[in-house]
């Protein structure tokens, strides 16, 4: 009884956590297309990268993914350049305007499961962080590529 006990406890709040997540993510949907989010994500974190990479890390097809990043160059959101070791390669880096966006998100993030977590006592508090990081360890580190999915 208690794995499912855990089960369930997990999956209720697996559901108020992706409701976070939605809430903090939507403001950002009225200025890019999920598809074009998840492109600042990957390179909020993985810094400048070739067209192909980038199109290769989202599971993109590149013809439909050049259309998509003109639009981000076109918005601002991300910038093209000249790859320093080859002339011909083009890097595509997240612009001021884009790393805004993509930390904005996050940070709506951070306040609202702050201030969830500010409901609970500290020693709930304690609790809940501790469970947590024993359920991330046994998780384990979750691809990038899995998160995408989600626009994380």
């Amino acid at each position: 009884m208690p794995v499912e006990n855990g089960t369930e406890a997990t999956l209720t709040a697996s559901r108020a956590l992706l409701g976070v997540t939605a809430r903090s993510v939507a403001p950002a949907l009225d200025l890019v297309t999920l598809p074009q989010f998840r492109t600042l994500v990957v390179l909020s974190t993985a810094g400048p990268l070739r067209i192909g990479a980038l199109a290769e890390r989202l599971h993109a097809n590149p013809s439909t993914f050049s259309r998509s990043l003109d639009r981000l160059v076109a918005g601002g959101w991300v910038h093209r350049s000249a790859s320093p070791g080859s002339r011909r390669e083009v890097l595509i880096r997240l612009s001021p305007e884009g790393r805004a966006l993509v930390d904005s998100v996050t940070d709506r993030r951070r306040r609202e499961i702050a201030d969830i977590l500010a409901r609970l006592s500290v020693e709930d508090q304690l609790s809940v962080a501790s469970a947590l990081e024993l359920f991330a360890s046994a998780a384990g580190e979750t691809p990038v590529e899995d998160l995408l999915v989600l626009g994380l």
